[in-house]
């Protein structure tokens, strides 16, 4: 290493083993604490691991001898601290081996390694109340569900094979478990956000977050609050078309993961769509009176992630694959619109990933760009028929209307990519 690299990085690297040191003396050492650490401890084990290592760095025997009187030192200081202050906690060696451990890292590793392990560590150090308020307010199905996420992406998807099974279909398992993990990143996205986003006074945003997670499943919500209200309710009609106004951001999200080209035929679509859905929900709110606008719309985030349900949404990923590609050989594009008809009666999301993942071969992005908007058309014209039917068509009959202008739009749009 050139002498002056050398010196650029024990620079840095004692600059951010001061840092960590400010931050454990503002977390340790508020009162009249003495726990060994802090803003010269730290800068000294830094140099002096980095210089033990540089004694000796094909073993390492120096620095790990080293190691070992940092070891016996920490023992004796924390067990003189736990006469005067019982519970000493595990963090206050852990920092110090940061800080020992941080000089033959500034040494050997890319510069985004030295600075992020020192940063990481003093916000661990900065968070610890927050953290252990965390530990306290997180319910426990909360961490399960986290570990069903992790093994929807770590676990599953780098197992399952990235070979084509069949002919009649380019897909592979890969592709439809990713469509699943993408499906369920975004929901479970939405979900936290709604769940533990501290906001106040967010007018729509419960309806547009449960957009955001599944348009029709808030839609049915809002149209049952109808039913419960005897009478038509600005602030739910004005929810309905918010979430089905979200509904156009998520396609173009999920359509932008897997094809960003084809994302850039159909956004002035649904840009276009979302826009008017927007605007007729902001419409629709300012006929709301200031009191209910303060009540919220009362939608309960639900837990997206069932393991189940992501079996099932694989299950008709692959079916709807299978029917879109033996459909589209057999009828060409016409065939491929009545398909897309058809899934909107259900989840559009396994269709749509479908053919943005190339599941159909031979199309134009125009044609495919139709398709996915018949497939929304179709979908809002389920969720106005879901309206009527959960919320009573006296009461709903404005939401449901509206729901199917937006479906003549789509109709209309999906027309002119098909020209």
């Amino acid at each position: 290493m050139a002498p002056l690299e050398l010196a650029w990085r024990l620079g840095l690297v004692v600059a951010l083993s001061i840092f960590l040191g400010l931050a454990f003396e503002e977390t340790y050492k508020r009162g009249d604490r003495s726990s060994p650490g802090g803003i010269r401890t730290f800068p000294t084990l830094t140099l002096a691991g980095a210089m033990l290592y540089l004694v000796e760095p094909h073993y390492a025997l120096a620095f790990v001898g080293g190691l070992l009187v940092l070891a016996l030192w920490l023992y004796g200081a924390l067990h003189t601290v736990s006469q005067r202050e019982p519970g000493p906690t595990l963090m206050i060696p852990a920092s110090s081996l940061v800080a020992y451990v941080l000089g033959p890292v500034g040494l050997t590793q890319h510069y985004w390694i030295v600075v992020a392990v020192p940063v990481v560590a003093a916000l661990l150090l900065g968070a610890r109340q927050r953290l252990h308020d965390l530990t306290q307010r997180l319910p426990q199905d909360e961490i399960l569900t986290a570990g069903k996420f992790l093994i929807l992406v770590g676990v599953i998807l780098p197992l399952v094979p990235n070979q084509p099974v069949t002919s009649l279909v380019p897909l592979t398992p890969y592709h439809v478990w990713l469509a699943v993990v993408a499906v369920c990143a975004l929901s479970y996205m939405s979900y936290l956000i709604q769940k533990y986003a501290p906001f106040r006074n967010a007018a729509l945003l419960p309806a547009v977050l449960g957009g955001l997670y599944s348009s029709t499943a808030t839609t049915i919500v809002l149209a049952k609050q109808h039913r419960d209200a005897r009478g038509a309710r600005p602030e739910l009609t004005a929810g309905i078309v918010a979430a089905t106004a979200i509904m156009y951001v998520r396609l173009g999200i999920v359509v932008a993961i897997f094809n960003p080209r084809f994302a850039l035929t159909l956004l002035p679509a649904l840009a276009a769509l979302f826009l008017v859905g927007a605007a007729i929900a902001a419409f629709e709110w300012r006929r709301v009176p200031k009191q209910n606008q303060e009540a919220g719309l009362g939608i309960a985030p639900t837990n997206p992630l069932q393991l189940v349900a992501a079996a099932v949404f694989a299950a008709l990923f692959v079916v709807i694959s299978l029917v879109s590609a033996w459909v589209k050989t057999a009828l060409g594009a016409t065939g491929l619109y009545a398909v897309a008809a058809a899934v909107g009666v259900s989840d559009i999301d396994p269709y749509v990933i479908n053919i943005a993942q190339g599941g159909v071969p031979g199309l134009t992005l125009s044609t495919l760009s139709a398709a996915v908007l018949i497939a929304a058309s179709s979908n809002n014209i389920l969720k106005a028929v879901y309206t009527a039917a959960f919320g009573g068509f006296a009461a709903t009959r404005r939401a449901s209307l509206l729901l199917f202008v937006l479906a003549a739009l789509g109709f209309a749009a999906a027309a002119l990519y098909a020209v």
